[in-house]
């Protein structure tokens, strides 16, 4: 979830959120979907409080580190990115070891929306996370919901080109390492990503295949929104329109 590009009142949630899903709700009546939400690393976790009671009163489904049902399918979710060069690190999380790329500030050194313990900025990772969330279940009828996209996709690929730090090449790959060795030693049906606007402008594609893993984004970087539809039966044909 992240609110880039709307005039929206100071609170989100409460302001805009809350009363367009009600209003959504009166209106569609038995119609009303069942909405899968996490938050984005833009968005402090002050705010999650707020996002739970919205998932109370069953405007939404929170999703984040959880495994959740969704007619035959299970669909889990994880909002967690890699360390960037923003400050913010409520939604940041070491990946698979405690490395930091040139120029992104580690979640050690940046701020928080709320009291974290030093234990977890310094030791948690996004592959211990997942290795807890998963566990051991067949995932071939799983849907992943991340803000992170997977390393080295066309998902995680950013405007980069030429950089250096201290004369050090930066990675235009900026994702997951850890999201994507889930992706190829368990193979989910599909993963949904965010997170690197430009990443599709820049590639082409806002989509990539890890074996038989479909992973779709809607990242995008310009004003419109990127809305993927899918269907869980048959996701390689799923379609992206810029409305």
């Amino acid at each position: 979830m992240a609110n880039h590009g709307l005039e929206v009142p100071a609170d989100f949630i409460g302001g805009f959120l809350v009363p367009e899903f009600e209003r959504l709700r009166v209106r569609l009546g038995d119609r009303f979907p069942r909405v899968f939400l996490i938050m984005g690393n833009d968005d402090p976790r002050a705010d999650e409080p707020d996002i739970i009671d919205g998932d109370k009163r069953g405007l939404w489904t929170y999703a984040h580190n959880r495994r959740l049902e969704f007619g035959d399918f299970a669909v889990y979710g994880y909002a967690y990115v890699p360390p960037s060069p923003l400050l913010l690190k409520d939604w940041e999380r070491y990946d698979v070891s405690r490395g930091v790329d040139p120029g992104c500030v580690s979640p050690e050194e940046g701020q928080y929306s709320l009291p974290v313990d030093e234990r977890i900025k310094k030791w948690s990772t996004i592959d211990n996370d997942l290795h807890e969330l998963v566990g051991d279940p067949d995932l071939s009828k799983s849907v992943f919901l991340f803000h992170t996209p997977p390393y080295q996709t066309n998902l995680d690929r950013a405007a980069l080109d030429g950089r250096m730090i201290d004369h050090v090449p930066l990675d235009v790959h900026v994702g997951s390492i850890a999201v994507r060795r889930l992706i190829e030693a368990r193979q989910p049906l599909l993963t949904l990503h965010g997170h690197i606007h430009e990443s599709a402008r820049l590639t082409g594609s806002w989509r990539d295949q890890i074996g038989q893993t479909h992973a779709l984004s809607a990242a995008h970087d310009g004003p419109e929104l990127a809305l993927i539809r899918f269907d869980l039966n048959n996701p390689a044909a799923a379609t992206r329109t810029l409305l």
